[in-house]
């Protein structure tokens, strides 16, 4: 991590506040989880318990990425629990994705539940966010995967949602500066009154207040992350699985998605000077996976290449319906950052601080 975070700090070692909030708050709680077998045995029962007589007693929100991949694999053969697969198209699937997927149900014979976005008004927010200027162009993507998971959870009764967020490949976060709150329902609206052309009629939507206040504590719906409670690498998951399953690996974290491949590895580093792998590789050095003299050397060199970078923008701006010159003005137009539009940054922000004073919440937001 380097000044691209506005708001990183470094002691009189030269540590940033990033490792010292690692070593400070995340490690001990980690640690007291890791190899803990009577804690992860409680909440598999309680997870039985809740689905007892259903036809589930989990749902897993499934990408066909590795961490959604191998928890799926964990939560059938390793804990004999019932998870109903839950798969949002927002259209950007990747074929090795869509492969993934299918490997990991015929593999596991797992139920899948795919829910389809609109894409007219998928591709309507999209550019919406690329006209507003902003960096957190995956807003719409990630709020539609969630939105779409906790209002399925919450219409249909599931107690219990198996996460495969962790801290052994995500305990450095993104800065807000990088990537914005996709659970702001506020600023996503605002964004789209301003830029966009057709309403959201069928649009699934999920304030951040709605799903962590309405349905955890009046619908009783509870997440919980396994893969922090087992010894868990990126590595050893992708090997596991590409021996199981045959499952494809692909070349960075999020890139299952075609949009996220491009965002991350080409607009959010040309545009803003943003590259997301500093946030991704500082995690895996913490937690033993990677040497910063070999993440140096990654960051040193583009994600990809300019043909694949080429071939990329042509294919985004095809599939968005608009020319690769218009696609190219709004990569050339004034940055803007999620404080030029409204927001409830303030709250959120609030709500942060009470959740990590509470120990729920551990990492660094800022």
């Amino acid at each position: 991590m380097d000044t691209t975070d506005p708001n990183i700090t470094f002691d009189s070692n030269g540590v940033c506040n990033h490792c010292l909030n690692f070593y400070k708050n995340i490690k001990p709680e980690w640690d007291n989880k890791l190899n803990n077998s009577q804690l992860l045995n409680k909440m598999i029962e309680d997870i039985k318990k809740a689905g007892k007589g259903k036809d589930y007693d989990c749902i897993l929100g499934i990408s066909g990425g590795v961490d959604s991949s191998y928890l799926a694999y964990l939560a059938k053969e390793k804990f004999g629990l019932r998870p109903l697969l839950f798969h949002v198209d927002a259209g950007w699937n990747s074929q090795e994705a869509v492969n993934n997927i299918e490997r990991i149900v015929d593999g596991l014979k797992l139920d899948l539940i795919t829910e389809v976005v609109n894409w007219e008004e998928m591709k309507d927010l999209q550019l919406s966010f690329f006209k507003a200027g902003v960096p957190h162009l995956d807003t719409p993507q990630d709020h539609v995967f969630f939105a779409s998971l906790y209002n399925y959870c919450a219409k249909h009764g599931f107690k219990y949602i198996l996460n495969g967020g962790n801290y052994s490949t995500e305990c450095i976060r993104e800065p807000l500066d990088w990537h914005y709150h996709a659970s702001d329902l506020r600023q996503l609206k605002d964004i789209h009154k301003k830029f966009g052309t057709r309403k959201l009629k069928t649009f699934p939507l999920a304030g951040i207040f709605k799903y962590k206040l309405y349905y955890r504590f009046f619908k009783g719906l509870k997440v919980v992350q396994p893969l922090n409670y087992i010894p868990y690498t990126k590595e050893g998951a992708i090997q596991e699985l590409e021996t199981k399953f045959k499952w494809q690996r692909y070349s960075h974290k999020h890139y299952e998605s075609r949009f996220t491949k491009f965002y991350e590895g080409y607009w959010l580093p040309k545009k803003f000077g943003y590259d997301k792998r500093k946030a991704h590789y500082s995690s895996l050095i913490l937690t033993g996976q990677k040497s910063r003299e070999d993440a140096l050397k990654e960051i040193a060199k583009p994600p990809f290449d300019d043909d694949t970078a080429k071939k990329d923008f042509e294919y985004i701006a095809s599939k968005l319906d608009i020319s690769v010159e218009e696609l190219r003005g709004y990569e050339t137009s004034e940055n803007k950052s999620y404080r030029d539009y409204k927001s409830a940054s303030d709250i959120i922000a609030f709500a942060t601080k009470i959740l990590q004073k509470l120990g729920i919440e551990k990492r660094v937001i800022q």
